[in-house]
């Protein structure tokens, strides 16, 4: 609920005309890509999670500039992340949203939870319990590439789904 509170307060105050800060390499590995073109932890196919922040099973969706619609490509990632989600019960998951290092921090946040919050929806229409899944926004921060190019800014622009065990009930 605070998440959402904060959001709502981030989307009211709109673009600032402040300037982007310089991304520092918060990345462990910024190098470090996948076949798929993804950044560390976007994608794995591992069947071991057990409970905390794990980099997953699932894979990461794109957005393009300034945008957080669900593209058709995405559509079938999504579809595959809910097919694993749907096979593993006892899984949650947080979508987490980021976005490029363009814009200002408040921006960014706010874009950051549309993206979070479209992926989560999409999952919900696919049948994955709301109870299961939570969204957060890391706006720009923990960039998966530092460069400072458009090649670089696609990859940034992403949902990644962070998986994560749930407790006995």
């Amino acid at each position: 609920m605070a998440i959402a509170s904060v959001a709502v307060m981030l989307l009211m105050a709109g673009c600032s005309s402040k300037k982007p800060a310089p991304v520092g390499d918060t990345n462990p590995n910024p190098n470090q890509m996948n076949e798929n073109g993804t950044g560390a932890g976007g994608g794995s196919t591992t069947d071991d999670f057990t409970g905390g922040h794990v980099g997953g099973p699932l894979s990461d969706i794109h957005f393009g500039y300034n945008d957080y619609t669900i593209n058709d490509q995405d559509g079938s990632v999504l579809k595959s992340n809910a097919s694993w989600l749907q096979a593993h019960p006892q899984a949650k998951v947080q979508v987490e949203g980021y976005c490029d290092e363009r814009g200002s921090e408040e921006y960014n946040m706010a874009l950051g939870a549309k993206r979070a919050q479209a992926g989560k929806d999409y999952l919900a229409t696919l049948g994955i319990s709301d109870s299961r899944m939570s969204t957060i926004s890391y706006g720009k921060e923990l960039p998966v590439c530092t460069e400072h190019d458009e090649s670089c800014w696609s990859q940034n622009r992403r949902d990644h789904f962070s998986v994560s065990k749930m407790a006995s009930q």
